[in-house]
């Protein structure tokens, strides 16, 4: 059956805060399967809507959800972020949170990329240590193999004296 835009936007609207109805309830009041109404809040969130995951609980939105209810409030007076809040059934403690998170994200990276950076330059020295240390003994051992050799051929041409 084909739903008109009006209509799917008013049975998603019963998805978002304050009433945070669950999906499955949604769809079976409106005689819809579960997968249309999880397909059209994808849908809807691919075109920037901000529908939450997880029933009434704030805290437990996607972090797409919330880094969207971060960038929706950014040019918000108080005023305007407390009626965007009590909306959405959320606090504005909560959306500074999330900006705060947002904000420091990149930072948590470049320490993780700094440690990853270090950790390649202390294997790289390693590895030359361990390959200087090669040639050394692959040196070592050629001269061994040589002087062993060379002993041979001596006790060849002079005959066994050591023995």
């Amino acid at each position: 059956m084909k739903y008109s835009p009006e209509r799917r936007e008013a049975i998603l609207r019963k998805l978002l805060p304050p009433n945070n109805r669950p999906v499955a309830e949604v769809a079976q009041e409106e005689g819809i399967s579960d997968a249309t109404l999880y397909s059209w809040r994808n849908e809807a969130r691919k075109n920037g809507q901000l529908l939450p995951d997880h029933g009434s609980d704030p805290e437990g939105w996607s972090s797409r959800d919330k880094f969207n209810a971060v960038l929706e409030t950014a040019a918000l007076s108080e005023s305007e972020l407390g009626e965007y809040c009590r909306k959405r059934g959320i606090y504005p403690e909560q959306i500074r949170r999330w900006r705060q998170s947002c904000e420091t994200a990149n930072d948590r990276d470049e320490r993780l990329e700094k440690r990853s950076r270090d950790a390649v330059k202390q294997e790289k020295k390693r590895t030359r240590q361990l390959e200087r240390e090669l040639q050394r003994k692959e040196a070592a051992l050629a001269e061994t193999a040589a002087l062993l050799t060379l002993r041979k051929k001596a006790r060849a041409i002079w005959g066994d004296e050591d023995d």
